[in-house]
């Protein structure tokens, strides 16, 4: 009993140990104030709180004049960021109103940051935004019925060119993010560009892309399958609305090749996590799956998920992500990668791309969807 005790007391020590010796870190912020008067409310929103705009426990603290500071503890870890004064339509940007690239933050050690906010978004006029869209892309309902979550959502739908005039049936690719697939308008941060890389693609190769808008608020819990502190995980909703409402729909009105080995899905960052989380789960319906930047350390279920689930040996997973994301991306999409070749997918079909400087945004998968789409095509053409 005495060794029982002497056990449980030590990994108490341990564990509280661990969690003091996260370094502590201390940030020093000089920010002006906001034009419209405003009440300044500061804080930071970034990958180490899921990009929250307005989370409480990242708010800065004021200390006087425009000088304000939070000291909190992070793991060791590269982490992405950005100022904000409680939403987005009111992130920092540079004097002339334009958006800035995220800061970076690699928590080694104690240390002290010093940040200087040059202004904020909401003291200009907003950026005319032009629409970029190609002929190809059509909305195909504003108001899209999701029964499985209650909700209702846009959907993006991209021809290939011979549709109209040929008889052809046409593999699918179904993707997450819809609003920052096609239309800068629309997107966020920038687009992916998919449309503009698709023209180009040769006729024969061609396929029906499905852009599916994420839920704004509901993006993270939508995304997950899992609980977190983000909110409830209504990843199976959302995916079991994918397989049992909008796939058919999409079969019964367009000309697909609607087996698995033609129908495959891809995603980027939370898109990323449940593209991998609807291959594993429906197999039989998507052969393939793009894994951009994928999310796992939100989802660390998920590895267990995978370990148990029975894996179509030919099913296949392009896993793709920058190395100058996070510290824990590149080993946590390489773990998934070998867990998948444990299962007996082939390392062809389970290909592991590092790009080299490449951070975490539609910039990078911009730059990324060439070379996937190519290997998607070599999946849809041995299996004719």
């Amino acid at each position: 009993m005495k060794k029982k005790y002497f056990f449980c007391a030590f990994l108490l020590f341990a564990q509280t140990f661990l969690i003091r010796a996260q370094p502590t870190i201390t940030f020093n912020l000089h920010a002006p104030a906001a034009k419209n008067g405003a009440e300044s409310k500061l804080y930071l929103a970034g990958s180490f709180n899921g990009w929250k705009a307005a989370d409480t426990a990242w708010q800065l603290q004021h200390v006087n004049g425009n000088e304000y500071r939070l000291s909190t503890q992070l793991k060791p870890g590269l982490y992405d960021f950005k100022v904000t004064r409680g939403s987005w339509e009111t992130v920092e940007c540079d004097g002339n109103g334009t958006g800035l690239s995220n800061r970076q933050l690699n928590v080694k050690n104690d240390t002290t940051i010093d940040i200087t906010v040059t202004a904020w978004q909401d003291n200009f006029p907003p950026a005319q935004k032009l629409h970029t869209v190609t002929a190809q892309v059509h909305i195909l309902n504003e108001h899209f019925d999701m029964p499985q979550l209650g909700r209702q959502r846009r959907i993006w739908i991209y021809l290939p060119k011979g549709y109209a005039t040929n008889n052809h049936r046409y593999p699918v690719l179904y993707m997450h993010d819809g609003q920052n697939l096609f239309d800068n308008y629309t997107s966020g941060y920038g687009e992916w560009g998919v449309d503009e890389l698709m023209d180009k693609v040769l006729e024969k190769e061609q396929c029906i892309i499905i852009g599916i808008d994420h839920g704004g608020d509901y993006r993270i819990s939508e995304y997950d399958p899992y609980d977190s502190k983000y909110g409830k995980g209504q990843g199976d909703a959302y995916v079991e609305f994918l397989v049992k409402t909008l796939k058919p729909y999409i079969d019964q009105h367009y000309r697909t090749l609607t087996d698995a080995k033609h129908t495959a899905i891809a995603g980027s960052s939370m898109g990323g996590l449940i593209s991998m989380y609807a291959e594993l789960k429906y197999h039989e319906v998507f052969g393939q799956a793009g894994i951009f930047s994928p999310a796992f350390w939100i989802a660390p279920p998920i590895y267990d998920f995978a370990q148990k689930q029975k894996v179509n040996t030919t099913a296949r997973f392009y896993f793709v992500c920058g190395d100058a994301e996070s510290d824990t991306m590149v080993a946590d999409m390489q773990k998934m990668a070998d867990l998948m070749q444990a299962k007996g997918v082939s390392k062809a079909n389970t290909p592991t791309v590092i790009i080299k400087g490449a951070q975490h945004n539609e910039k990078q998968w911009n730059g990324d969807f060439p070379a996937f789409y190519s290997w998607l095509v070599e999946g849809f053409t041995k299996s004719q």
